[in-house]
C-alpha cells in the first residue's frame, strides 16, 4: 500500500486498515511457527504498511 493511497482514507478507513493488516501478520506469524510460510517478504510489507498507517493517522491527528 503506498502512502499516496492512504492520504485519501478517513481515519476510520486507516483504523479499520491497521486493524486488517495485523490480523493478517498474526496469520502469517502462525504460518511461519508451522512451516506453512509460502511468502516470507509478505511479513516485511505488512509491517511496512502498518507503519505507514500509523505515520498517515499521527499526522492527521497532528494536521488538527
Amino acid at each position: 500500500m503506498k502512502y499516496a493511497d492512504i492520504k485519501g482514507l478517513s481515519n476510520e478507513q486507516v483504523k479499520e486498515e491497521i486493524l486488517k493488516a495485523r490480523k493478517e501478520a498474526l496469520n502469517l506469524r502462525f504460518q511461519r511457527a508451522s512451516g506453512q510460510l509460502e511468502k516470507p517478504s509478505r511479513i516485511r510489507e505488512l509491517r511496512r504498511d502498518i507503519a505507514r498507517l500509523k505515520t498517515a493517522q499521527s499526522a492527521a491527528k497532528n494536521a488538527k
